[in-house]
């Protein structure tokens, strides 16, 4: 059975259902790390077994196991690489109802984004998830009309989303005068005026491993660069867990489980294709590339919003930077090497280049970074090439099938709407009956870091003034760990030289980077570098010259040798001079044959 999902426009309380017992349990220890690894590997592979396996650790994987475990599930989650390293570490950072769909009038699809939008920015994330604002510059009268309507619609359908309640400014509109007040960077000689709307912003790899730990709280056993090789099967041919290899040390495991969830994204095909050669959900690969520029290469202080021929192009405001993105393109190559090319980054640079009076050039950029969307492929007549078909024409939003008896697969969707996936994910793999027993309990249900954050937040002047920090430096850190700060300043004044900023980043803490191997699950310094740090997209060395440092802060904490310190730096300085040489290639084929691992 198939489930393509439409977004109702009916208000189902998902965590409404009969009455039963109290769930989810209370947050235990949430930590991730080399000893949480192992007992969970150690119990996964335990004749117990699961109620639910889940396989991939991006976003949709990780809120498909905090769903579960939200249920009272015994649920086990494994990732083949590190959590969030494939398409959630390399989206636009966006949280939103997708604009672009208003105008293609697919209203559901958007006020359920929109709903989830307000979820996460009053609840559930409201520590990683931040109200963006942004221009939409207007070149021609004509334009404010139909763009005022459509942003008003959107702003109807948040506020029906969330119940009356305004979770985002809505709309202005702006004059020429007014929307250069806001952004001086903008091209005066075209510019007639400007629409200002708001969504929100996200360090999307932090989404991920916030869920994972909130997960880990409720109970769900998760562990990283585990390969699931294979499925397990009973003589029926029902699927009753997967043989997982450890990539860290080669050992094998089976899992068993009375249900597993493939949720592998651009991996999707290959994962079911270890169950069954009978068919399932075929997924299209679409790349999508961003640029990173200093923040004083644009003068605003908004975002701006930019309709192309093809798509959308956000321009988006971090505290150190700005993100510039994004482009839309078939990727046919091996889906664990997307990378920019010549030819992306000059597509980007145009367009943005449209509106700014100031250029951009390659000499304002220092980070690039590509990524791949798991898209759902059209339904072809026999015998088309699947290349032919443009991405832009595959659905954006999720499909959940069963691949097999005890197999469930879910492909498709976007970030904002990841609770919504898993919810479904679960609810199918459980059948109707089992689901309605045990209904999706995390509408309301805070992440790591969220409860006790804004309390927090009251006090950041009176904390800064503590330390002896700026009000930057402790906004930066409750913007990342939330109501868990205190715990990370508990580990500074048990170590003061955690406190130190690093040499060359100093926007982090060497705290950061002890936390990210703690309480984070890093293991390794691209792990650091890539997806808790991040110093990958915000440094034209993509971090290198800092990596000394954080190794020299990993290594105890691993236990690892002078050798094998040298082997995470030799590695990581080759990602780095393979990316750069790829990125002056024109072609997808040419740059990623200067590939020789994974991304």
């Amino acid at each position: 059975m198939t489930s393509t999902r439409k977004p109702s426009s009916k208000k189902t309380p998902r965590s409404s259902g009969p009455a039963g017992p109290s769930y989810p349990a209370p947050i235990q220890d949430t930590a991730l790390n080399a000893a949480q690894r192992e007992r969970a590997l150690e119990e996964m592979s335990s004749a117990e077994g699961l109620d639910v396996l889940v396989v991939g650790g991006g976003v949709t994987g990780a809120g498909i196991a905090l769903d579960a475990a939200a249920r009272g599930l015994r649920t086990g989650i494994v990732e083949m690489g590190d959590w969030a390293s494939g398409t959630s570490s390399w989206s636009s950072k966006l949280v939103h109802g997708g604009l672009r769909y208003l105008y293609q009038l697919d209203l559901p699809l958007v006020r359920e984004a929109l709903s989830e939008r307000g979820r996460l920015l009053e609840t559930i994330a409201p520590h990683l998830v931040k109200a963006q604002p942004f221009l939409w510059p207007l070149t021609h009268h004509c334009e404010r009309s139909y763009s005022a309507v459509g942003v008003g619609v959107y702003d109807a359908l948040a506020l029906a989303g969330a119940r009356g309640h305004r979770t985002v400014p809505i709309q202005k509109h702006l004059g020429r005068k007014g929307a250069r007040a806001l952004a001086p960077a903008l091209d005066p000689s075209t510019l007639i005026g400007a629409i200002r709307f708001y969504d929100a912003r996200v360090d999307d790899a932090r989404l991920v491993i916030d869920l994972i730990r909130t997960a880990v709280g409720l109970g769900a056993l998760a562990v990283s660069r585990a390969r699931v090789t294979g499925f397990l099967k009973d003589a029926r041919g029902t699927v009753t867990g997967a043989a997982v290899t450890d990539l860290e040390t080669g050992a094998t495991h089976e899992i068993r489980a009375a249900r597993t969830i493939n949720a592998t994204g651009v991996w999707t095909e290959d994962t079911q294709n270890l169950a069954t050669d009978a068919g399932g959900l075929k997924v299209l690969a679409s790349k999508g590339v961003h640029i990173v520029v200093p923040k004083a290469a644009i003068d605003a202080e908004t975002g701006i919003f930019l309709r192309t021929e093809k798509s959308v192009l956000f321009i988006i405001p971090w505290p150190r930077y700005w993100v510039i993105g994004t482009t839309d393109t078939p990727w046919t190559e091996d889906v664990a090497k997307p990378v920019a090319t010549a030819a992306d980054i000059d597509y980007i640079l145009q367009h943005a280049n449209e509106v700014l009076s100031r250029p951009l050039s390659r000499d304002d950029i220092i980070g690039v970074y590509a990524g791949l969307r798991p898209l759902l492929q059209p339904r072809l007549k026999p015998g088309a090439d699947i290349r032919a078909a443009a991405s832009t024409k595959v659905s954006r939003e999720h499909t959940v099938t069963r691949v097999a008896p005890g197999l469930t697969a879910i492909a498709g969707g976007k970030l904002t709407t990841y609770r919504v996936m898993a919810a479904d994910a679960v609810d199918h793999a459980l059948g109707e009956a089992l689901a309605r027993a045990h209904p999706s309990a995390t509408a309301r249900l805070p992440l790591v870091g969220a409860a006790g954050y804004r309390a927090l937040a009251a006090r950041a002047g009176a904390i800064a003034r503590e330390r002896g920090w700026t009000l930057a430096r402790v906004t930066h850190l409750l913007d990342r760990y939330g109501d868990e700060l205190p715990a990370l300043l508990d580990s500074i004044d048990d170590d003061p030289s955690l406190g130190r900023p690093l040499g060359e980043a100093p926007a982090f803490l060497r705290a950061e980077v002890a936390w990210a191997v703690t309480h984070e699950g890093a293991a390794h310094l691209d792990d650091v570098l890539l997806r808790r740090v991040r110093l990958d997209i915000e440094h034209r060395d993509r971090g290198l010259g800092a990596a000394a440092e954080v190794l020299a802060v990993m290594a105890p904490l691993l236990g690892w040798s002078e050798a094998e310190v040298e082997a995470e730096r030799t590695a990581y300085a080759e990602r780095v001079a393979q990316i750069a040489a790829a990125e002056e290639d024109t072609s997808d084929a040419e740059a990623a044959a200067r590939l020789t691992r994974a991304i």
